[in-house]
């Protein structure tokens, strides 16, 4: 569908916009207006269109729609947290970003049997959770109403976007209450981090192909990673620019043949080494 284009050029704006000058409020406002516009759009392309098959239609509420979704549920929660955080002592902000972080993981707490069908990756009520005509209105998302409609809504899309968005909070929240416990230390006299000494020699398609293997496997900080963020590692480690990973992850998935190019190499090479040790 047209909205493979759509992704891959929000993806390209937004993140144009979090390397960009400013500060979190403005970009955080700058976000809202972003993603609300390409909601838009993409609720004018998918509502009252029929999918070619079922599982079209499950992909798209289950994966898609999300992705975008959950930058706005992102945004405007990021905007309410920072507006109101305390400007004085570094103790009252971390005191109040603590809170902010057990108040984002209520919500998995009070959601636990769906989060955790979610993280699983199960599929048995896929057809239930992400098809439209079963949205269940005892469990009506907190916010946002004004998007909902029922030719661009399912019975859990809207939650998938809020796991994504506090997941990419609360790391954003651990980060800024780690560095304000950093500077209430003592500064050690410690050496500057050495660069790294190694280089990535294989394709930058490999290795965001890799990227995205490890993101999506949530063996990195049990899931709550973001993408940006590993990301940024891969290329300090590997000394890399990784250009714009979102878009070449889209011609990834665009693949004609297999799409886990590199990764099926990888375990053949490994059987291969192991078949060599064995001999």
């Amino acid at each position: 569908m047209k909205y493979q284009k759509l992704l891959s050029v929000f993806e390209g704006q937004l993140e144009s916009l979090e390397s960009g000058n400013g500060d979190i409020l403005y970009k955080a406002e700058k976000g809202i207006a972003l993603v609300e516009k390409s909601i838009r759009k993409l609720q004018k392309e998918i509502g009252g269109k029929v999918f070619e098959t079922q599982s079209d239609e499950i992909y798209f509420f289950k994966h898609v729609k999300p992705q975008i979704f959950s930058k706005l549920i992102y945004y405007v929660r990021l905007f309410s947290i920072e507006s109101k955080r305390p400007r004085g002592k570094n103790m009252a902000q971390i005191k109040y970003l603590q809170q902010q972080i057990d108040k984002l993981q209520t919500f998995f707490n009070d959601n636990l049997e769906f989060y955790n069908y979610y993280r699983r990756g199960a599929m048995s009520m896929d057809e239930q959770y992400f098809v439209r005509g079963n949205r269940d209105l005892r469990m009506p998302l907190e916010s946002f109403h004004f998007l909902i409609d029922d030719q661009f809504s399912t019975c859990q899309d809207g939650t998938v976007a809020t796991i994504m968005a506090y997941d990419m909070l609360i790391v954003y929240l651990r980060k800024e209450v780690d560095d304000l416990n950093n500077s209430l230390e003592p500064q050690k006299n410690t050496p500057m981090e050495k660069p790294s000494k190694l280089f990535w020699t294989g394709s930058k398609t490999d290795l965001i192909e890799l990227l995205y293997a490890l993101h999506a496997s949530n063996a990195v900080n049990s899931g709550t990673v973001d993408i940006k963020e590993l990301a940024s590692h891969f290329e300090h480690f590997y000394n890399v620019d990784l250009g714009n990973y979102y878009h070449t992850f889209i011609e990834i998935r665009a693949r004609k043949n297999s799409k886990t190019r590199f990764l099926d190499k990888l375990i053949e090479m490994l059987n291969q080494r192991m078949r060599s040790l064995d001999e």
